[in-house]
C-alpha cells in the first residue's frame, strides 16, 4: 500500500475569512484555537484534515496536500533526485509531528508529514 494524504490545506492573506467560507460553506467546524490562526476540521467531518489560515509570509497563499510518509529525511532525498525541491525544510510544529513541503519539477507545491 502507498503513502495516504492526511490533510489538505488552504491558506492566504485572511485567515478568519478562509476559515468562515470554508466552514459555513461546507458545515465543517473547526478548531481556531490553533498557534497563528490557523483552524483544522476533525477527519470524520470533512474527510480528511482540512487546514485553513494565514499563509506565514503574508503573501496570497496556496492550496495543498500533505502526505504521510514513513521516513521524511528519505522522502526529502527522493524527491530531489526525482527533480524535485525542498522549498520549506522540515520542521516540528507539535511534538512527534514533522512537515515540509515539496516542489515537483513543474513547481507544484506539496507537504509531507512523518509521525
Amino acid at each position: 500500500m502507498g503513502s495516504k494524504i492526511v490533510h489538505a490545506e488552504v491558506v492566504g492573506r485572511d485567515g478568519p475569512k478562509l476559515h468562515r467560507f470554508y466552514g459555513q460553506l461546507f458545515g465543517w467546524k473547526q478548531n481556531t484555537d490553533l498557534p497563528g490562526g490557523y483552524a483544522m476540521t476533525d477527519p470524520a467531518d470533512s474527510g480528511i484534515v482540512m487546514g485553513t489560515g494565514p499563509a506565514p509570509d503574508g503573501g496570497a497563499g496556496w492550496v495543498t496536500f500533505y502526505v504521510l510518509v514513513d521516513d521524511l529525511d528519505a522522502s526529502l532525498a527522493k524527491a530531489g533526485e526525482l527533480g524535485g525541491q525542498v522549498v520549506m525544510p522540515k520542521f516540528s510544529p507539535t511534538p512527534g509531528t514533522w512537515l515540509a513541503m515539496v516542489a515537483d519539477p513543474e513547481g507544484h507545491v506539496i507537504g509531507l508529514s512523518q509521525a
